[in-house]
C-alpha cells in the first residue's frame, strides 16, 4: 500500500516536471522554427499542459483499464471547475465582470454536450475519436482567426509566452524535449499502476479511482497555478485556464486515446458523473454570462459540493 502510494506521489511529480519540461522545449523549439506566438499559444502551449492527462489516458487504456482514461477526464473537468475555481475563490475573489471568456466557455458548453450525447452511443471507438479532433480543430481555428482579428483591431504586440525564449540555444531545446518524452511515460505509468493496485486492493472500480485520485493528481499543475495567481490577486486568470483544460480534456485526449483502443463507457458514468460534469459547466452561467463575481462564500460551496460528490463516490 505505502509503495503504491509512493507510485502515485512519483508519478505526479514526473508529470508535473515533465509536462513542463515539454511545454517550455516545444515553445522555443517553435519560435526558433518562426512560428508566430499566437498560434503557439494557442496551440503547442494548449497540448502540452494536457499532455500529463493524455499520456495517463492512452497508458490506462494499453494496460486495459479504460475506466481510468474515461475517469481522468471527466473527473478532471469536474474539478477544474469546483477545485481550480473554487479554492483561489476563497483566498481572492474572481471578478467575472473583467472577464471577456463568453465566446470560449459556451465551446466548452457544446463540448460537453458532444462527449455526454457521443458517450450515449458508446463504447467510443474510432469514429467517436474522429468526431471529438474534428470539433478540437475546428475549436483551434475559429481561436486563432478570432485572436488575429483581435490584434489587428487593437494593434498589440504579441503576448510573451511563459519560459519563451526565441533565442535559446539547440542543446537546451533539445534537452527540454527529451526530459518531457521521457518523463511523460513514466510518470503515467507510475501513477496509472500505483492507482490501479490502489484500486484492487480497496475493492473500488478503476473508474472511481480515475474520477478522483488520478483526476485531481492530473489536475494539480492547474490548482497550483491558479492558488499562486490568487495569491497575487490575479485569480481572474483562473477561469480561463479551467475553460480551455476542459476543453482539451474532452475533444483532444479522449479524441487521441479513442483511437488506441475502445473506451467502455460504465452505466454508473451515463447516470451520474456525466451528469455531474454537466451541472459543473453549468453552475458558470450566472458567473460568465451574467458576470456575477465568484466570492469567497462562492468558492467554499464549490469545494463543499466538491467533497460531497466525492465522498459519494467512495462511499
Amino acid at each position: 500500500m505505502l509503495m503504491d502510494l509512493f507510485f502515485v506521489a512519483l508519478g505526479l511529480v514526473l508529470l508535473v516536471l515533465a509536462g513542463d519540461a515539454l511545454v517550455r522545449g516545444s515553445v522555443n523549439l517553435s519560435l526558433r522554427l518562426g512560428i508566430p506566438p499566437l498560434i503557439v499559444g494557442l496551440t503547442v502551449v494548449a497540448f502540452g499542459t494536457s499532455a500529463p492527462e493524455l499520456y495517463v489516458s492512452v497508458k490506462a487504456i494499453v494496460d486495459g483499464l479504460p475506466g481510468i482514461a474515461l475517469g481522468n477526464v471527466v473527473g478532471s473537468n469536474i474539478a477544474n471547475v469546483l477545485l481550480v475555481l473554487g479554492i483561489p475563490a476563497i483566498i481572492s475573489t474572481i471578478h467575472s465582470s473583467t472577464l471577456g471568456v463568453s465566446r470560449g466557455f459556451i465551446t466548452m458548453l457544446a463540448a460537453t454536450a458532444l462527449f455526454i450525447g457521443l458517450c450515449f452511443l458508446g463504447p467510443i471507438t474510432w469514429w467517436h475519436a474522429a468526431i471529438l479532433l474534428l470539433g478540437l480543430a475546428l475549436m483551434i481555428a475559429d481561436n486563432i482567426h478570432s485572436a488575429r482579428q483581435h490584434r489587428n483591431a487593437a494593434k498589440d504586440e504579441e503576448e510573451e509566452l511563459e519560459g519563451a525564449d526565441p533565442s535559446a540555444p539547440w542543446w537546451k531545446i533539445i534537452g527540454f524535449l527529451v526530459l518531457g518524452l521521457i518523463g511523460l511515460p513514466l510518470g503515467a505509468g507510475f501513477l496509472v499502476d500505483g492507482a490501479s493496485n490502489i484500486a484492487r486492493l480497496y475493492g473500488i472500480s478503476e473508474t472511481v479511482i480515475g474520477l478522483t485520485l488520478v483526476a485531481v493528481g492530473t489536475s494539480l499543475p492547474e490548482l497550483a497555478t491558479s492558488v499562486i495567481a490568487a495569491f497575487k490577486k490575479q485569480a481572474d486568470v483562473a477561469m480561463g485556464n479551467v475553460i480551455g483544460s476542459n476543453v482539451f480534456n474532452l475533444l483532444g485526449i479522449i479524441g487521441v486515446a479513442g483511437f488506441v483502443g475502445p473506451i467502455p463507457v460504465p452505466a454508473s458514468m451515463l447516470t451520474s458523473d456525466l451528469w455531474m460534469m454537466a451541472a459543473t459547466s453549468l453552475i458558470l452561467i450566472p458567473f460568465i454570462l451574467m458576470r456575477f463575481n465568484i466570492t469567497r462564500i462562492v468558492g467554499v460551496v464549490f469545494v463543499a459540493i466538491y467533497a460531497a460528490y466525492t465522498v459519494s463516490l467512495i462511499a
